[in-house]
């Protein structure tokens, strides 16, 4: 046991690591020198250092981030586990460092005339470094906890909480470089998050399929002999007629669907099948699930 405890703290130890330098290269090379604040206490922690530069004085974004979040973290150790705020930590330290740490080696890409292309490169590539450190379970701190308290207050969604913090980063960040350059900033931190959600979830290459036929038997039997896979009945009535009967479900890779379809095509042409994305699937058939 305490040998796959130490593999596991081992391989997230190197996710966290690894996904830090990927999220250092993406804003030092594409985001922080064109003034792209998106959103989060790093696009803060940009704005702010523009403004100490213009006054003479340099202020490393890498730094301000790790001191922004000690405050963060007071609620994150009140409601986190003793393990996330441990990987919590490690993701705020390493971010921060290697933010800092790589500027002297890294190469300032693209131009001022080349926004657009720097919004999107550095928002795939922030996004896969915090896709892998999210991927972990642990987090950088950040906005995300801002808005978590907001959308408890307030009795919103988290998803409009982030928005709404993260866009008032954005307008800030308009003040000190640019409305263009706020812009694509948000431009950048849209694909970050699409990123992110593909990194963290993985390909959708699953789907769930639930099947309403008279000739439920039959199209059954097909799915657990000619398919391989397993089936379950969900008891259900239609509520116009009454009438009892099953709901097939099964949950088929990408490939097996177009078989699906002409399975119970040959048995009830006019059955009701509904189709939809799986984001995770584990037992037996998928991948072995690991707690």
């Amino acid at each position: 046991m305490s040998g796959i405890s130490a593999r596991r703290v081992a391989w997230e130890a190197l996710l966290i690591v690894s996904g830090s330098v990927i999220f250092a290269v993406g804003v030092d090379c594409f985001e922080i020198p064109y003034g792209l604040a998106a959103g989060g206490v790093t696009g803060l922690a940009t704005v702010f250092s523009a403004i100490a530069a213009n006054m003479g004085v340099t202020l490393p974004v890498g730094i301000q981030t790790i001191l922004m979040n000690v405050l963060l973290m007071l609620v994150v150790v009140r409601t986190g586990s003793k393990g996330y705020v441990a990987r919590t930590v490690a993701g705020i330290l390493c971010c921060g460092f290697f933010t800092d740490a790589l500027v002297p080696f890294l190469p300032v890409v693209g131009g001022e005339g080349d926004l657009l292309l720097c919004a999107l490169w550095g928002g795939v590539i922030t996004g896969v470094g915090l896709g892998l450190v999210f991927r972990a379970g642990g987090n950088t701190g950040g906005t995300d906890i801002v808005a978590q308290l907001l959308a408890r207050k307030a009795t919103m969604p988290l998803g409009t909480a982030i928005i709404i913090v993260d866009g008032a980063v954005i307008a800030f960040s308009a003040t000190v470089f640019s409305v263009e350059q706020a812009l694509y900033a948000a431009v950048a931190m849209f694909i970050c998050g699409k990123v992110i959600d593909a990194v963290v979830d993985g390909p959708r290459t699953s789907r769930a399929a639930y099947i309403i036929t008279d000739r439920y038997k039959e199209v059954e039997r097909e799915i657990l002999d000619g398919l391989d896979r397993g089936c379950t009945e969900l008891s259900a009535r239609g509520a116009w007629s009454g009438q009892e009967r099953p709901v097939l479900f099964c949950v088929l890779s990408r490939s097996e669907t177009v078989r699906l379809k002409e399975i119970v095509a040959e048995h009830d042409p006019n059955a009701i099948v509904f189709i939809s994305e799986v984001h995770e699937a584990f037992g037996e058939g998928f991948k072995r699930i690991e707690g």
